[in-house]
């Protein structure tokens, strides 16, 4: 017995857009978010078990698709200006001008980062270069879980230098 998927998905049209609503509480979200999930649903449709609750197996999928959604919003740290322009605010795009005392707390915190061992040294200043753990670890020929504590154990030393520096100038 087939299922016939988009018999299925005109049948439960109104109950995943009240759904979609329902996560986004915007109809132009909602309606974006509905037709994201009617695509992942024809494009599967043939994982779905025939004789199983299709309108359990729809929301499933758009919950997934809301919360990946949601999630790549997050790690973008985008904020969407709900004027009519919809500028985007803090888009990571902006230069910041740097004062004097930033240039001088930087250059106390490199001077900090250089009194490292290059074991702890060099995956520190990787990461903080943009690259990621398992890059870190391929570069260097080492275990990910080494890489990992290796940089937390730099930050947990640079924490405690900065302190006993913060400590001396006053």
């Amino acid at each position: 017995m087939v299922l016939d998927i988009s018999k299925q998905l005109i049948e439960y049209r109104s109950s995943l857009d009240a759904f979609a609503y329902s996560l986004t509480k915007n109809v132009d979200d909602a309606a974006d978010l509905f037709q994201e999930t009617a695509l992942k649903i024809i494009k599967n449709g043939d994982k779905f078990n025939v004789g199983t609750n299709f309108r359990a197996w729809s929301y499933t999928i758009m919950r997934n698709v809301f919360i990946n959604n949601y999630r790549k919003k997050k790690r973008r740290n985008l904020l969407v200006d709900s004027t009519d322009n919809d500028f985007y605010i803090n888009s990571n795009q902006t230069n910041v001008v740097n004062s004097g005392e930033t240039k001088m707390a930087f250059d106390e915190i490199m001077d900090c980062v250089n009194t490292l061992s290059d074991d702890f040294k060099i995956p520190f200043l990787m990461r903080y270069e943009g690259y990621k753990y398992d890059e870190i670890a391929e570069e260097l020929n080492l275990p990910l879980g080494t890489i990992k504590s290796r940089i937390h154990f730099a930050r947990k030393k640079l924490k405690e230098l900065l302190e006993v520096s913060a400590i001396q100038q006053y």
